[in-house]
């Protein structure tokens, strides 16, 4: 049976950012870089029984991906370059809205090899729905579209969903972490005058995320995050009581680069730390949800439905990846605006920084939002193509 008890969970996951910065530090994995081990070190452990896989059996991953995300939002924010943004900010915007596209395309695809009607049923629809609403989006338009479908209420189908769906997010980030280096570093190996002094070749949080931390300074930065997160979420609660939705997330983002223009804030010790700690948590609550053994357990439907996000997540990255090359787009900006498509805002986020680029920090959050609110449009309209290309071959 695994650990159930929060505190050691917490105290696992803590214990595998640690092991993951050792392996950066004193092995060949260091060019792999922290996020990408975190999730590993965390999936196998997870796989191997020791931790929960599920939110159900371990109520601290809903805190470790809900409040302290938002901290860890807020704290990186902090360090944001608003010059640099203006210079991401549009190819970031661009490149996500064609991986949106692109997931919607690998949508129709994926139902067409898989023949969707004959594998899924009438649920068809609404199972494209779902994936295109996640995988343009996240995790809220999964839930939003697997309501309106009342795919929820088909326990083995959803159930397989949720499975198949943390895998591939798992496997994106690490494809995602994996693709630049990998390009860098062929790269550097057959043209070795060609490296580019200004794009690091790793992160490993020795030098970056290394900080001398005053309790001073750590009491002001832990009390303001928790306050800005609390009135982000309070003025987007005031804002939805009078008829206008605002996600917290957008009040959150205004807020802190508020306060990143006064010095004295920017000055305070331990927000990268800090922020970066939260970050690689997230990431080991990714990895213990890629559950492998949940996977077996659906059978036919399992791989079927792994087929199909294998086929979607596939046209997605030919797509995506193939428009960045053709228009020599910057290989991280199109590796995390396509994390944004695929694992959500805030697994964009914790790219942008393993990959040791902070000036793209903010507009992988800000596509993120936007994807929130493009997610259910998309996935309705995945919804109504399939059903209507479904009552034409009828």
């Amino acid at each position: 049976m695994p650990l159930t008890d929060s505190l050691l969970i917490l105290g696992i996951l803590s214990l595998n950012v640690a092991i993951a910065e050792w392996l950066c530090r004193h092995t060949f994995c260091k060019h792999f870089g922290t996020a990408l081990l975190v999730i590993i070190v965390t999936a196998i452990i997870a796989n191997l029984g020791i931790i929960p896989t599920t939110n159900a059996e371990a109520p601290v991953y809903g805190w470790l991906t809900g409040d302290l995300v938002q901290l860890a939002i807020f704290w990186i924010l902090l360090q944001v370059n608003l010059r640099a943004l203006l210079k991401a900010g549009a190819p970031m915007i661009i490149m996500f809205l064609i991986g949106s596209v692109a997931t919607f395309v690998g949508v129709m695809v994926g139902m067409f090899v898989i023949n969707g009607v004959e594998s899924f049923g009438s649920d068809h629809a609404g199972l494209g729905a779902m994936f295109t609403g996640t995988y343009t989006g996240g995790s809220i338009n999964f839930i939003a579209m697997a309501d309106a479908y009342k795919v929820d209420e088909t326990s083995g189908l959803y159930v397989g969903a949720v499975a198949v769906d943390n895998i591939y997010t798992a496997f994106w980030m690490v494809l995602c972490i994996a693709l630049p280096r990998g390009l860098a570093y062929l790269k550097r190996r057959k043209h070795p005058s060609l490296e580019d002094p200004e794009r690091p070749v790793v992160i490993t949080g020795i030098v970056q995320d290394t900080e001398t931390i005053h309790p001073f300074d750590l009491g002001i930065i832990i009390a303001m995050g928790a306050a800005v997160v609390g009135a982000a979420r309070w003025v987007a609660g005031w804002s939805e009581a009078h008829g206008v939705e605002i996600p917290s997330m957008l009040f959150l983002t205004v807020f802190a680069l508020v306060l990143a223009q006064f010095k004295f804030i920017t000055r305070l010790r331990g927000t990268r730390t800090l922020g970066m700690f939260a970050v690689y948590l997230f990431l080991a609550v990714i990895g213990a949800w890629c559950d492998v053994d949940a996977f077996r357990q659906l059978g036919d439907l399992g791989v079927n439905l792994f087929f199909f996000v294998m086929v979607l997540i596939s046209v997605h990255g030919i797509i995506t990846f193939g428009i960045g090359a053709a228009f020599k787009v910057d290989r991280d900006i199109v590796a995390i605006a396509s994390q944004a498509n695929i694992g959500g805002g805030t697994s964009a986020l914790a790219l942008a920084r393993s990959l040791g680029r902070g000036e793209l920090v903010l507009p992988a959050i800000l596509v993120g939002s936007l994807g929130t609110g493009l997610g259910n449009f998309m996935g309705i309209l995945a919804a109504e193509v399939l059903m209507r290309m479904n009552s034409v071959g009828g």
